[in-house]
């Protein structure tokens, strides 16, 4: 079996464990709200209000622009030239939400909450678990929603993690 036909079985299998818990739709409203909080605004605003209160020579706003300079059009070519279908449109399950594009890997809203994480921890250090859990959390809400796969999270996070790293670097 090659690497990636053995990926696609395990994120599969993993899916129909979840989409076959009953429990996966109770926890569907609050998977909602945690996506919904990483579809970009949380991050504009709070930026935003970095810049005013801090001024423009304060770091983390720049880090912050710049990351997500980087970020978006990289998860944007990778999504568009690797293709990967979504969940519910090759399996038997409904999706919960309507996705914004077409393909799944990688997830953007998970690359895009981690980077957003790791660069507000680097400057509130006491927040860190809380941001990394909020992350997790809007990654996994992707999964439970139906529009991506674990290995879509996984990879969205490492890239958001990355791309902090590297603006921070930069800066």
């Amino acid at each position: 079996m090659k690497p990636l036909d053995l990926i696609q079985s395990v994120d599969t299998s993993l899916i129909d464990k979840l989409f076959s818990a009953k429990r996966y739709q109770q926890i569907s409203p609050f998977c909602r709200r945690i996506s919904t909080m990483g579809d970009g605004l949380l991050y504009l605003i709070i930026g935003i209000s970095s810049l005013l209160i801090n001024g423009y020579d304060h770091w983390y706003f720049w880090a912050l622009l710049l990351a997500f300079v980087i970020e978006r059009p990289s998860y944007y070519v990778l999504k568009n030239s690797l293709k990967r279908n979504r969940p519910f449109k090759i399996m038997a399950i409904k999706n919960q939400i309507t996705p914004s594009d077409q393909f799944s890997f990688p997830s953007g809203h998970t690359s895009a909450a981690f980077l957003f994480a790791v660069i507000s921890a680097t400057a509130i250090p006491v927040l860190w678990a809380p941001l990394i859990l909020w992350a997790t959390t809007v990654g996994f809400s992707r999964v439970v929603l139906g529009v991506h796969y674990p290995t879509d999270i996984l990879v969205g996070a490492l890239m958001g993690i990355g791309l902090a790293q590297l603006s921070l670097i930069m800066l």
